[in-house]
């Protein structure tokens, strides 16, 4: 009788484990999406130029700094935005596209409170660590990152401004682009978004973009630096753990040159010159994650330390379009 009840249970066990089994839902297969071959642009005039710039940006098809240029990121976000709308894929510009910014330049007034933000930092990282803020060096810097414009071409859009001597009041000829307000940021973690759980993220660190898929629609793309030679990002399939508004940001040459973690290091104060600008999204990869930059004239060209580098009006744009848990395929 032991041994009826004993095949009984044995059954009755393996009975369960493969209902547990069937009912467990299939895991999605993570694939890099299909790439968009590159296509030749028409020359656009510098305003048609910066026009298109302002259109993909506010669709969050970056196309890099706005500068009025027809350059690499400007195609590759041209490009993607056509793939996404299902349109022909031709460097030609429809004029509904144009239509979208009537007007191309705005103005911005210096005011009082933007001088709390502009500052000095110190070189060495011993003497930034000392600080509890590493703001913007100057009203220019600030201006420029506000409007996602190159400062050469702010500087070129305002002939004969003293740029040392700016001061509030000033009005400054800007791209009507839709401002990124840092003042407006709170420093903290970012909350889950449960509307966006099914969404992916992917990292080609060939053609440096960043792109993020809903099931299989592409709802932005962003231009970034992908890690270095000598450190990579690490190609394969993650998670976004956490992600930080205004992160603190430990220092540590170890880490950054070798991906190992020493003693000898320095805890950098947030802000927006703070190296990993105002965003840390951690991966379930120790030390790597999607961040800012104190410098988005190096993003696509310059080498970063292993993770995903973003111009920081980029990176406040992808922490509202990704949640903490989404997957991460870098490739």
């Amino acid at each position: 009788m032991k041994v009826v009840f004993y095949i009984f249970g044995i059954i009755a066990i393996a009975m369960f484990a493969l209902a547990q089994e069937n009912t467990t839902p299939p895991q999605e297969k993570t694939t890099p999406p299909p790439r968009v071959y590159p296509v030749a642009l028409p020359n656009y005039d510098e305003e048609t130029a910066t026009r298109l710039q302002i259109f993909l940006d506010n669709s969050d098809f970056g196309p890099g700094k706005i500068d009025g240029r027809m350059g690499e990121f400007f195609r590759k976000a041209l490009i993607s935005y056509k793939h996404a709308h299902a349109m022909p894929k031709t460097g030609a510009v429809d004029q509904w596209m144009l239509d979208q910014v009537p007007v191309t330049y705005t103005t911005y007034t210096i005011r009082d409170e933007d001088l709390k933000l502009v500052g000095n930092v110190p070189g060495s990282r011993a003497e930034q660590a000392r600080l509890k803020w590493l703001p913007y060096t100057s009203l220019l810097e600030f201006v420029a990152e506000r409007y996602h414009s190159a400062e050469s071409y702010i500087q070129k859009l305002n002939p004969g401004k003293n740029w040392e001597q700016l001061q509030p009041g000033e009005t400054l000829k800007v791209p009507n682009v839709l401002p990124f307000e840092v003042e407006k940021f709170t420093e903290g973690k970012v909350p889950e978004n449960p509307a966006f759980a099914s969404r992916k993220v992917f990292v080609d660190t060939h053609e440096h973009l960043l792109e993020v898929f809903d099931h299989d629609q592409l709802v932005c793309v962003f231009p970034i630096t992908p890690g270095s030679k000598t450190l990579p990002a690490p190609v394969g399939t993650w998670k976004i753990l956490g992600a930080n508004v205004w992160p603190w940001f430990r220092y540590d040459e170890g880490m950054l040159n070798y991906g190992v973690r020493t003693e000898n290091y320095y805890n950098l104060p947030p802000g927006p010159n703070n190296l990993v600008g105002v965003l840390w999204m951690g991966l379930n990869k120790p030390g790597i994650g999607i961040h800012g930059t104190n410098n988005p004239e190096t993003i696509g060209r310059a080498a970063s330390h292993g993770c995903i580098r973003l111009a920081n009006w980029d990176a406040a744009r992808v922490k509202d379009l990704v949640s903490v848990g989404n997957t991460v395929l870098i490739f």
